[in-house]
């Protein structure tokens, strides 16, 4: 009965009354505070979180490569508030705006947007997608989504999708092609050592990896990718160095 009532809640906060515009078939990508649809900007702003406010845009492109969605189609999730299973629903994340977006069936047509809520967290493939603060490689902290590669001892390791939107150029004459509005994608990984209370960027690479690290760890990993002469260059290479951090 609780977990009924939980679930009851956390849709009321993420029901359908969060309008969304078209968007070459598809969900929208909206980035601005409230909208229409019949629910307050209040009530907007508290189901989207602070980040709608740092992309004050609206895109509605009709051609263009690429998604802003990792997955275009939406895909069945478990949901969990404070690490207890409260339901089930239906998910597709949108990694341009730092969004999930949500149905409570595969047949709804409204969509709600998951409150970024560090409490809450979803699964993707099995992993966990949750909202977190963490620090980039140029040292800025900031919100967003990450998925949780490995939950260990000693090191947790994340992955974040980050999208970037190009706007295209129309042919400036009849021998160069017009340039398409793009969204690329781009990867990130992240490390959180348990009990620091900070969650950094973490490069494939030696020098880089090594930077991160501190005083036992950082001799610990430094001897191992020596001993076994081995280049860090892929997602890969630096779980084996999270495995050995766990070890």
């Amino acid at each position: 009965m609780k977990s009924f009532k939980n679930l009851t809640f956390i849709i009321t906060l993420i029901s359908s009354s969060f309008a969304v515009a078209q968007f070459a078939g598809q969900s929208p990508v909206v980035a601005g505070k409230g909208g229409p649809g019949g629910a307050s900007t209040a009530a907007i702003g508290y189901i989207t979180g602070s980040m709608m406010e740092e992309k004050n845009t609206k895109l509605n492109v009709d051609d263009f490569q690429g998604s802003p969605y990792t997955s275009d189609k939406f895909q069945p999730t478990v949901l969990f508030d404070k690490g207890e299973r409260v339901g089930e629903f239906y998910y597709r994340y949108n990694a341009y705006n730092g969004e999930v977006e949500i149905k409570t069936s595969i047949a709804d047509t409204g969509v709600g947007s998951l409150s970024r809520d560090k409490s809450l967290a979803i699964l993707e493939d099995g992993k966990k997608l949750s909202f977190k603060t963490f620090i980039d490689k140029g040292n800025n902290t900031m919100n967003g989504y990450l998925l949780e590669l490995i939950d260990g001892e000693n090191y947790n390791l994340y992955q974040r999708t980050k999208v970037k939107y190009t706007e295209g150029a129309p042919a400036a004459n009849s021998f160069v092609k017009a340039t398409p509005n793009k969204f690329s994608h781009f990867t990130e990984y992240y490390i959180e050592k348990e009990g620091g209370n900070r969650i950094d960027e973490i490069e494939t690479s030696n020098r880089k990896i090594l930077k991160v690290l501190e005083g036992k760890d950082k001799e610990k990993i430094k001897a191992y990718l020596k001993d076994n002469k081995m280049k860090v260059r892929s997602i890969e290479d630096l779980k084996k160095v999270i495995e050995v951090l766990n070890s």
